[in-house]
């Protein structure tokens, strides 16, 4: 032990770092800590007032972010399938708006298409119907006229009600015609062309004796006035699809609360 310490102090005398120039390199330095030590205190106060003049909203909310990022991270298999099918809906239907505008591949056909359109405007036919009611003459047609008249009231208000609660608009920006603002057919959701042609035509086949070329041409006019609002780029393919369904809908509801003829002949002589 006595002659260890002297080989240390030996050691410490010939050490460089032990010199007087070179001891604040060993040393921490004060102003380092003392800026460590304040930015601490002031992010702590800082912290502590925020969290009293935080609101129990703004709390709650933070406390839900991670939890609404995990929903939207993963989201159900019902959710994906959902919006995979939206999407190759929205896709397929720009694609199929051929006529869209003049500038469209078949920009020329545009014309031709409006006027197919026009064939399935409710004011056309409710305007027919009425002119083929002032000129019937048997209890039969007028059975017939007066519950087609009301098959065409009942598929406007029908349609203009889903319209107005789905507000779902149209693959290209086209604002509706005349005939659309009458009918009330401002929305893309479910098409109105496609719900009175299908039902029309399921009406016409049941209560008239048709030869079967034009039952079949019935069919095609049918399937011809829904995918025209596909082409002309006013809905998308299930606003179509959904009008079909709607418009057999509706014929299964006149049909069950089909109008005798005695009601029939009592309307007509009110009106």
């Amino acid at each position: 032990m006595p002659a260890s310490q002297p080989r240390s102090r030996a050691r410490d005398r010939n050490n460089v770092l032990n010199r007087a120039e070179f001891l604040s390199l060993n040393q921490p330095l004060k102003g380092n800590q003392e800026s460590r030590s304040s930015g601490r205190k002031q992010s702590g106060q800082a912290g502590a007032a925020g969290g009293q003049n935080s609101n129990p909203k703004e709390r709650r909310q933070s406390q839900q972010l991670p939890e609404e990022d995990c929903m939207q991270l993963n989201p159900s298999f019902k959710g994906i399938a959902f919006n995979s099918l939206l999407a190759i809906d929205i896709c397929m239907s720009k694609r199929l708006g051929v006529c869209a505008n003049r500038a469209s591949s078949w920009g020329g056909a545009r014309s031709m298409i409006n006027l197919l359109g026009i064939t399935g405007h409710g004011i056309p036919w409710i305007a027919g119907t009425l002119i083929c009611l002032v000129k019937s003459s048997t209890l039969a047609g007028q059975e017939v006229l007066m519950n087609l008249l009301l098959a065409l009231l009942l598929d406007i208000m029908i349609v203009a009600g889903l319209q107005k609660l789905a507000k779902r608009k149209g693959p290209y920006d086209i604002s509706p015609g005349l005939l659309d603002y009458l009918t009330m057919d401002t929305y893309a959701f479910p098409a109105g062309h496609a719900s009175r042609a299908a039902m029309l035509s399921k009406f016409f086949l049941n209560h008239l004796v048709l030869a079967i070329p034009l039952r079949i041409l019935l069919v095609l006019w049918a399937l011809c006035v829904g995918f025209s609002r596909v082409m002309i780029g006013r809905h998308h393919i299930t606003d179509v699809l959904s009008g079909f369904v709607f418009g057999y809908l509706q014929f299964r509801l006149v049909e069950l609360i089909w109008m005798s003829s005695n009601t029939c002949q009592m309307l007509i002589s009110i009106w």
